[in-house]
């Protein structure tokens, strides 16, 4: 063997040993879930059937928030104006 190809295998399994140490638990607090609807409506329903089956899952609460108006444009700009963390 050529000694880059040593260097190289040592580096990609050092890199794969060391991946859980880097892995976090997903979801490690509660998650928002955006509804672009108003409450009570079918998408809403919907939306906390969702949310619910999801927190027994998770172990974390899944919190429904109805921000209908404008075509959904007021939910999705506070998505976008959003932390980009995944909640």
């Amino acid at each position: 063997m050529k000694p880059m190809t040593i260097h190289s295998s040592m580096l990609a399994l050092l890199l794969l040993a060391s991946a859980n140490a880097f892995a976090q638990a997903y979801p490690a607090k509660s998650v928002r879930m955006i509804v672009p609807f108003p409450p009570g409506g079918g998408v809403d329903v919907t939306a906390r059937t969702f949310s619910q089956k999801y927190s027994e899952a998770w172990g974390q609460p899944v919190v429904v928030e109805n921000r209908p108006g404008a075509g959904g444009n007021i939910a999705a700009d506070l998505i976008a104006k959003s932390a980009p963390d995944g909640y």
